[in-house]
């Protein structure tokens, strides 16, 4: 049997605005090939509006619509197309088989129900347990996620809990019934450096004991390299950067990748941080050619046409004209290619 959980193909997300000149159409996430495999970790890093969350609900169909859908490719789970599954085939593997941890609890969990009863309701639903036992596993991990007082707390409403409790009742919720996949968006945001790393830990622990795959989308490079196996880089809706973990903090291809390391501080090393200018166009506003080009301090005249993808080395790809002498076989779509 293959290792392979997740396989995402071309996958592109469209949504669609209505303006004064007429309807307009913008992908947010495009033509975007990702694979995670039985207990690896892959990160997926960028700027805020480059298409990480997008992306992570539109595997799991969670993508409103409208005014936004799935346009092109697939996202498959186990072989199993999850975009072709009926919407009770995907309410049986989303939680179960597959869970995401969202970015924002306040959004994620309901004001009116006890946090106790919000954990348990997925495992009662999954796993046919009794309503005692449910619960009895909600205490189980709140204790895990590092709540004091879980037997109390499972009492209390999400107004109750602060921000960084609200986020660990997310994470509980996720892993409550032990998932073969994580979708994890930003899932230490909130939290203090020691509850963040007992999270991380507890998902080494799921990883470990399972074999699961982590999908984790995150702004915190220091996470990644602590954690995930590979990264790969989305920029303005595109993979633009794709290595393992330790090859590429070693020697960044693309221009995006190298700003972003070069504006994180490093313990002992003092010197002046390097933001990269501008910011992430909208997804009505992109730039043509290479999406980085407005931005990019190497940026020559063929950028302005969209670069494909090249191979720098075993597993290392860049969508960079400056990398043309190695392409790939086959590479990714793109308008106004040359």
């Amino acid at each position: 049997m293959s290792d392979i959980l997740l396989d995402i193909r071309g996958l592109t997300t469209a949504f669609a605005a209505h303006t004064r000149a007429g309807g307009a159409i913008a992908k947010a996430v495009d033509t975007v090939s990702l694979t995670v495999r039985q207990g690896e970790t892959l990160a997926v890093v960028g700027e805020s509006g480059c298409g990480k969350t997008v992306l992570a609900l539109s595997v799991l169909g969670l993508i409103p619509d409208p005014p936004g859908r799935v346009i092109h490719g697939q996202a498959l789970y186990r072989g199993r197309d999850l975009a072709a599954m009926s919407e009770a085939e995907l309410e049986s593997v989303r939680g179960n088989h597959i869970a995401m941890i969202f970015q924002e609890p306040m959004t994620s969990l309901n004001p009116v129900f006890r946090v106790g009863e919000q954990i348990a309701e997925g495992f009662r639903l999954h796993k046919k347990a009794s309503r005692a036992e449910a619960m009895e596993r909600a205490v189980e991990m709140l204790h895990l996620v590092g709540i004091p007082n879980p037997g109390e707390r499972a009492r209390s409403y999400p107004f109750e809990l602060s921000g960084g409790m609200r986020q660990r009742v997310v994470i509980a919720m996720a892993l409550v019934c032990d998932p073969e996949l994580l979708l994890a968006d930003e899932p230490t945001t909130a939290l203090d450096v020691t509850i963040q790393a007992q999270i991380l830990d507890l998902m080494r622990e799921l990883q470990e004991r399972r074999g699961s795959g982590i999908l984790l989308i995150t702004h915190d490079l220091g996470v990644v390299a602590e954690t995930a196996h590979s990264v790969a880089v989305m920029y303005a809706g595109q993979v633009v950067e794709q290595a393992p973990v330790a090859e590429l903090y070693a020697g960044p291809r693309h221009p995006y990748t190298q700003g972003l390391l070069a504006s994180v501080p490093r313990l002992g090393q003092r010197r002046i941080l390097a933001p990269i200018p501008g910011m992430v166009p909208g997804i009505f506003t992109l730039p043509h050619g290479c999406r980085f080009r407005p931005r990019c301090a190497q940026a020559f005249e063929r950028c302005e046409a969209c670069p494909p993808l090249y191979e720098i080395g075993p597993g290392h790809t860049a969508r960079c004209w400056l990398h043309k002498d190695s392409p790939l076989a086959e590479t990714a779509h793109c308008e106004g290619m040359a």
